[in-house]
């Protein structure tokens, strides 16, 4: 399951929606990687961002489950990951 996460990463990396989809799928639901809500929740917006409507219903739903500051959390998170280099050559 480690090498799906990893690959399921290098093509979210990549502009896949359907990837960080999954991702978010995996984190909070803990398929092959810990329950993490701030992850899932990172991983939900950054779908969400490229179009997939499902991520944004997702994220919504997570959120009820988070503080504020987790969210937060998630948000930089994913505008941190947005600013790595991998992901700006993509």
């Amino acid at each position: 399951m480690a090498k799906t996460i990893e690959s399921r990463m290098r093509e979210a990396a990549s502009g896949d929606a359907q990837a960080r989809f999954d991702l978010g799928v995996a984190f909070s639901c803990g398929t092959g990687v810990p329950v993490n809500l701030v992850e899932a929740h990172k991983w939900f917006n950054l779908a969400a961002l490229i179009g997939s409507e499902e991520a944004q219903h997702c994220r919504a739903e997570i959120a009820e489950e988070m503080t504020a500051r987790e969210i937060v959390q998630a948000q930089r998170m994913a505008r941190d990951w947005l600013g790595h280099p991998a992901c700006r050559a993509a």
